[in-house]
């Protein structure tokens, strides 16, 4: 059953680099990034999206452990009583 994720991922993906290529091919003009002082060298537009798309897979990818580790730590309950601190005892 581990097929079907891994096919409509796949399947995505081949969407999204399709759509790049057919926008860099219809934007081939260059465009200049501005960041407050800061402004990058004219690059195509399509190259902008791929990098851009990229960083962001590759981001999501790096940071995805760190998200399940914080939730697995989370998953403790936190009013969870410690019997040995109770005050009543039982005998």
């Amino acid at each position: 059953m581990k097929i079907i994720p891994l096919l409509t991922i796949s399947f995505l993906v081949a969407i999204l680099v399709s759509a790049i290529a057919i926008i860099s091919v219809q934007n081939a003009a260059p465009v200049a990034l501005s960041f407050i002082l800061f402004k990058s060298i004219q690059i195509p537009v399509g190259l902008v999206l791929a990098i851009s798309i990229s960083a962001g897979l590759i981001g999501g990818a790096l940071l995805q452990p760190l998200w399940n580790f914080s939730d697995s730590q989370d998953s403790r309950p936190k009013n969870q009583a410690n019997p040995e601190d109770s005050d009543t005892a039982e005998y």
